[in-house]
This record gives structure tokens, C-alpha cells and sequence, in this order.
């Protein structure tokens, strides 16, 4: 089996790795550093929590450190953009860890905090910069970043930044960066236009596919409660109840649903944090330290910390409702079962949720088990091949225009 010594990184960096006992990299971490190692640019596939952070961090910093460089006011000598505050703040935390004792600087741009502090940061150049895109045009367009000095452009979950309307602003970026850099980009999954981005920005790169999608699947015991719509949050209170149900992250497609859940979780003196874009950076930040310390018990949370939250001994995942870009369900399921774990993913599925339920059924090749044994099961008719529900809008609509129907034969037969 290959251990991070065959690697050939500084002994620096090895005694690092060794100190916080890492044995034997993940399929991803051995594909990619001796790729990144040859300076060679990389297209890999692979999920959050298989340890790409590393894979392309350890190389970066082996780069760094043995051409150190005296870096000019406002220049920077690598750029990892991630899409989110909470991914980005991750991966700063990793590259902090990594590179202690090592003289090389870094630092996290990103919104929902003083963006003069910030400014002032990147007077003296910073080593290594992770940020996510808006914040970071923000300062690009200021002035206040330089890139003669850069060397390396790392592009983290490339399909997320698709879904969140970055994809502009990563091109805008790019094309502002040195022709000549090493180019890593890593995306979940493969759409045609993150195809098309990535011939844009890489030049001959090796394609290194690491997703060990079955194996994170393996470890989390998944099961489907069908319920209606209005039962969902008695449902939750009621899962709650049981004292095994310890440390449990709760996703919502939307944050209006946050605020009924956690109003809920209050009234029933369940301690709980929340993420959404509502909140500022330091209440997201306060949230996720009171549950990674177990100061709260739940964190309710939009498809925002689906990726960018990385806290061990999370027992449960709670779908309140399942996502429509199924791929979000196995980034939400993976947040537990983390680090050798075992866990426990549960999803609530109400009629406006059995068409996002098959496709995620689809993508995982797997049936999930449903639950009938609960206060609050609800069954289905289940949907054929090509069949939609109707969305509640609808359902709305055909009721009125029922209503009106009726109302003018009534008035028709009056008039007999």
C-alpha cells in the first residue's frame, strides 16, 4: 500500500503529515500529488470528504516552500476559489494545518466580513489566498490583488459554483490570471458546461477520477419516512425525542423553512444553530462552532453547508426535504459517517417530494428503505415512468378554476 512518503515532499511537510497521523493517503490524494508534483495541470472527479483538500494543498505548499519567493504589496502566489464561505474557511483551516512552521502566509477572502481588514491584509502579499468569487472580484477589481507572482489556480467544486451563478465570474477571474501557472480544477460531477470551462482553463491535464461515491453510501444507513406535508415538523419533534438521536444536521431547500424549524426546535427547548444566507458571517461561524463543541444539539441548514462543513461524530442527517439536483442528496448524507464513522441518514418525503426522491433513488442505484412504523406515515400512490407530480401552485390553480366552473353551472341552472 502507498504511504505519503513515496511522495517525495520536503521532510518538512512529512513531519507534519506524520504528526497529525496520516497513514496511507485516499485513492484521490494518491492519484493526484505525484501528478501536481510534476507541475502537470489536473481534472479531477471526486466528492467532498475524500480528502481532496490535502491532495492538492501538500503539493502546493512542497511547490511553495522550496522556491520561496519575497513577495510584493498586494501580489499573492496561489489562488484556491471555493464557492462558499464555509468551504472556503475549511479549506483555509486545512492549509493552516499543513503548512505550520513553514513560513508561508495565507489567508481567506470572502464576504460577511470587513472588507477593509481584508485590504489592509494584502498590503504585504499573502503566499496563499482562498476565497470565494464575489468578495474576491470585489477586491481584484480594486486593485487591491495582484498576479504577476502567481504560480497555481486551484478551482474547487467547479459544478457547485454552475449552480450558484458563479460561473461568470470564475471565466472573469481566469482570464485575468498569468498565462503561464499550474491549473487544478475539482468538480462532484461533470456537466457539458463545466466541460467547456475546463478546456478553457487547463492546459493537457491529467484526468484523475476519485469519487468513492459507493463507499461513503456503504457506511450511512439511509431510510425514507413518507409523511405529509404538515406532519414534517411534528415528525422531526418526534425523532428528536429519542436521546440516540444525538448530533443531527437538518437541510432545507429554502431558508424560510429554517426559521419554522428552529422556531419549533425553540418552543421545545432543543438547542440549535442555523445557516442560510441570511445570516452574517460571524452568526454562520458561531453556529458551526456551538455544534462542532456540541454546544447545540441540531444545525438546521440550507444546501449552502451541504459541502463546506466538515464536523466529526455528526450521528444523523435529516433530509427535511430532499433537494432537486439529487447529487445534493449524497453531499448532504455525507456529512456523517466522516473519518471511519458510521451513520444515519434520514429523509422526509412528502407528495411534492417522490419525483426528487426517484431521482436520487436513480443516481445512488439504490432503493432506499422506507419507514412505515412511525405516528405519521402517509402512503403514496407511487409515480409511474414519465409522470410529475403536480407542483402546489398548480394544484392551487386547478382548484380555482374547478371553483369557477362550478360556480358558473350553478349560476346557469339558476337562470333556467
Amino acid at each position: 500500500m502507498t504511504d505519503f512518503n513515496s511522495f517525495k515532499l520536503l521532510p518538512s511537510i512529512l513531519d507534519i503529515i506524520e504528526a497529525k497521523g496520516y497513514k496511507h493517503p485516499t485513492l484521490v490524494q494518491e492519484r493526484t500529488i505525484p501528478v501536481l508534483l510534476k507541475g502537470h495541470d489536473v481534472l479531477g472527479i471526486a466528492q467532498t470528504g475524500t480528502g481532496k483538500t490535502a491532495s492538492f494543498s501538500l503539493p502546493l505548499l512542497d511547490r511553495l516552500v522550496k522556491k520561496k519567493k519575497q513577495l510584493k504589496p498586494n501580489e499573492i502566489r496561489a489562488l484556491i476559489i471555493a464557492p462558499t464561505r464555509e468551504l472556503a474557511t475549511q479549506i483555509h483551516k486545512s492549509v493552516l494545518s499543513y503548512s505550520e512552521g513553514l513560513d508561508i502566509s495565507s489567508a481567506v477572502i470572502i464576504g460577511g466580513v470587513r472588507k477593509s481588514n481584508q485590504i489592509e491584509l494584502m498590503t504585504s502579499g499573502i503566499d496563499i489566498v482562498v476565497a470565494t468569487p464575489g468578495r474576491f472580484m470585489d477586491l481584484m477589481g480594486g486593485g487591491h490583488i495582484l498576479f504577476d507572482q502567481l504560480e497555481v489556480f486551484v478551482l474547487d467544486e467547479a459544478d457547485m459554483m454552475l449552480d450558484m451563478g458563479f460561473y461568470d465570474d470564475v471565466k472573469t477571474i481566469a482570464s485575468k490570471l498569468p498565462v503561464k501557472k499550474q491549473t487544478v480544477m475539482f468538480s462532484a460531477t461533470m456537466p457539458k458546461q463545466i466541460e467547456l470551462l475546463a478546456k478553457s482553463i487547463l492546459v493537457r491535464p491529467i484526468k484523475i477520477a476519485a469519487t468513492q461515491q459507493s463507499s461513503t453510501l456503504d457506511k450511512v444507513s439511509q431510510s425514507v419516512y413518507t409523511v405529509l406535508e404538515e406532519n414534517k415538523l411534528p415528525l422531526l419533534l418526534n425523532l428528536l425525542s429519542n436521546d440516540s438521536v444525538e448530533r443531527v444536521l437538518v437541510f432545507c431547500k429554502a431558508k424560510y423553512a429554517v426559521a419554522d424549524i428552529v422556531e419549533a426546535l425553540i418552543k421545545n427547548n432543543i438547542s440549535n444553530g442555523e445557516i442560510h444566507s441570511n445570516r452574517t458571517q460571524n452568526e454562520r461561524n458561531q453556529a458551526i462552532k456551538d455544534f462542532t463543541e456540541g454546544n447545540v444539539r441540531v444545525l438546521v441548514a440550507t444546501d449552502l453547508a451541504s459541502r463546506g462543513l466538515h464536523i466529526d461524530n455528526v450521528t444523523h442527517v435529516i433530509n427535511y426535504n430532499m433537494p432537486d439536483d439529487a447529487t445534493f442528496y449524497v453531499h448532504r448524507i455525507g456529512r456523517t459517517a466522516r473519518a471511519g464513522r458510521e451513520g444515519t441518514a434520514i429523509s422526509f418525503c412528502s407528495e411534492r417530494d417522490l419525483g426528487p426522491l426517484r431521482k436520487v433513488q436513480k443516481l445512488i442505484q439504490l432503493v432506499i428503505p422506507k419507514i412505515t412504523k412511525h405516528p405519521f406515515h402517509h402512503e403514496y400512490a407511487p409515480l409511474k415512468k414519465g409522470h410529475h407530480r403536480p407542483s402546489s401552485a398548480s394544484l392551487r390553480q386547478r382548484k380555482t378554476m374547478s371553483q369557477t366552473k362550478i360556480s358558473a353551472k350553478k349560476k346557469f341552472l339558476e337562470h333556467l
